[in-house]
């Protein structure tokens, strides 16, 4: 059974009411301040990694990767060509500074590695991340913070136990357009507050469920994890040429579906804009299709709903444009990606401008110097660094993270039981909801748990 803390979580509450230390800029620091190279080691070289997580950190001269880890052999290889190309062309001199692992404790193992990136299928983030600070690195995790809301509670308490810095892959909070429409809504520029409407891409069903030899190259006990033990078949694992979508992300087994995949960042930012980043919504119901054959079995089309303490509404579906829509007593305000961070990523196929209002007034309010003013980053993996040298807390810390995470999660389990949910975001359990509860946690199989 994963741990429960209340004293930490009212330490978390407590600071997120005073506010974190101001951070010092990027731009007054330049890439970074002259200081000891922060070595990076990354766990997990897949698609995210190599498509945004290697080239958001490289980009640095202040910090170097110097280790890859995959349970996949081949990635390992094609993850130390990648990195060791990138250096090379640098700096235009052959280089082969990059060691591989095939097991992550290993790579933590190495006291020379400063902090390390986890781009892992969603079901090894939060165990993995775990493992890493208590090894006392500092970490980039990608998002979803958890495959459930009890890892994510654990994992937010050992971040905070152990001092070290964590940044949620959170994105969104890096882009301008984001951090404008909240900052606009928390400045009430449109009023009071009243709903928000979360727009999520969907992934499609199918999946081929024919069993496969494993292939030679890949660890899969390891790779399944906690998780219960199933058939190989590639479509439930990452493609073995190339990297593509991978499989996993449409299987239950490893992972919610899009209502994590990114609504972890939709909701993110709505709960920037509500001032809700370290609770959650006090009654959720909704429903969902799931697919009746094919491997991939994670939500189709669904509609939820949450009701915050503070009366606040909010709706979460397919249905609406990909995005995040703030309505309050006097306008609204509409926020969407300008750009995919993958090739690969799903795509909706809309073509709305980033940021959008009732009216155009809105958008150029001008924020006086007694207003709010919310943290500012120019890039995510950036701040992760800077916070890495200054110990400061990063934009995305691991209880905002963890938060998001759960409210999509309890969106999840409200698609499960189809029916209204009561959720006590204090101690972060079901009222009088044994079912519901019982879905707060999964068996974990051993040895791949929290120790």
């Amino acid at each position: 059974m994963i741990g429960n803390s209340g004293i930490s979580r009212r330490s978390v509450l407590k600071a997120a009411a005073v506010g974190f230390p101001a951070l010092i800029p990027a731009r007054v620091l330049g890439q970074f301040a002259p200081a000891k190279q922060i070595n990076i080691g990354a766990i997990g070289v897949g698609r995210i990694s190599r498509g945004h997580d290697l080239p958001g950190i490289w980009k640095y001269d202040g910090a170097r990767i110097v280790a890859v880890c995959d349970l996949d052999a081949n990635r390992v290889e094609a993850g130390k060509a990648l990195v060791n190309g990138y250096y090379s062309k640098k700096t235009g001199k052959a280089y082969q500074g990059v060691t591989g692992y095939h097991n992550y404790k290993e790579m933590l193992a190495n006291k020379d590695i400063d902090a390390v990136v986890i781009s892992t299928p969603d079901h090894q983030h939060a165990i993995i991340a775990v493992d890493a600070v208590r090894a006392g690195k500092d970490v980039y995790l990608q998002k979803p913070a958890s495959l459930t809301i009890g890892e994510g509670r654990y994992l937010s308490d050992a971040v905070q136990a152990s001092g070290r810095i964590l940044q949620i892959g959170s994105q969104q909070r890096s882009w301008k357009q984001f951090h404008r429409a909240c900052e606009l809504v928390r400045n009430g520029r449109i009023g009071e507050i009243r709903h928000v409407e979360i727009g999520l891409p969907g992934d499609p069903s199918g999946g081929n469920t024919q069993e496969m030899p494993v292939p030679p190259n890949l660890n899969y006990d390891a790779w399944l994890g906690s998780t219960p033990l199933a058939y190989y078949t590639e479509d439930r694992v990452h493609p073995q040429v190339g990297f593509g979508r991978p499989g996993w992300l449409r299987c239950e087994q490893f992972g919610a579906g899009m209502i994590t995949g990114w609504g972890a960042h939709h909701v993110d930012t709505a709960h920037w804009g509500m001032n809700t980043e370290y609770t959650g919504p006090v009654e959720i119901w909704g429903s969902a299709e799931f697919p009746m054959q094919g491997l991939w079995n994670v939500h189709g089309k669904f509609h939820t709903h949450g009701v915050y303490a503070n009366g606040v509404t909010m709706d979460i579906s397919g249905d609406y444009p990909n995005g995040i829509k703030f309505y309050g007593s006097d306008g609204w305000i509409f926020v969407t990606r300008d750009t995919e961070v993958t090739a690969s990523d799903p795509s909706t196929g809309q073509k709305l401008p980033p940021l959008l209002s009732s009216d155009p007034r809105i958008l150029d309010s001008q924020i006086g110097p007694d207003g709010i003013h919310l943290y500012e980053s120019d890039d995510q993996h950036g701040n992760w660094l800077e916070c890495i040298r200054t110990r400061q807390q990063p934009i995305a810390p691991v209880e905002i993270g963890h938060r998001a995470c759960s409210t999509c999660l309890l969106h999840h389990i409200a698609m499960k039981l189809n029916r209204k949910l009561y959720w006590d975001p204090v101690k972060e359990r079901f009222h009088n909801d044994d079912e519901a509860n019982s879905m707060l946690h999964r068996p974990q199989r051993a040895p791949y748990c929290f120790s």
